[in-house]
């Protein structure tokens, strides 16, 4: 079982930077794939990036160059570091979490955080 805890979400102007945190609990948290997800209003949730236990990283197409995902063992937490963002990028990001590997997808993940709000302004 792993319980996950987002934060660092907020107001920011369009250019502006956020980090986002996701705290996690449980034990082996080395041997879990995380991932970030976001979904904004009437929209369904897509992906945004992903990091493997071994340390490889994917993004979406839309947040490569842009957001940086990086995780502390010692700390049981994962960052999403965000630059450049656009009003767009405006959505609840949720923390996700699968033991050993996770896709891309939804579906692939286990675990849940209860997400935090970013919002870029124009």
């Amino acid at each position: 079982q792993v319980q996950l805890v987002e934060s660092g979400g907020g107001l920011v102007q369009a250019g502006g930077s956020l980090r986002l945190s996701c705290a996690a609990s449980g034990r082996s948290f080395t041997g879990y794939a995380m991932a970030w997800f976001r979904q904004a209003p009437g929209k369904e949730r897509e992906f945004v990036a992903r990091l493997s236990s071994s340390g490889s990283s994917t993004y979406a197409d839309s947040q490569k160059g842009r957001f940086s995902m990086s995780r502390d063992n010692a700390k049981n937490t994962v960052y999403l570091q965000m630059n450049g963002l656009k009003p767009e990028d405006t959505a609840v990001y949720y923390c996700a979490a699968k033991w050993r590997y996770g896709a891309t997808t939804e579906g692939s993940y286990d675990y849940w955080g209860q997400g935090t709000q970013v919002t870029v302004s124009s």
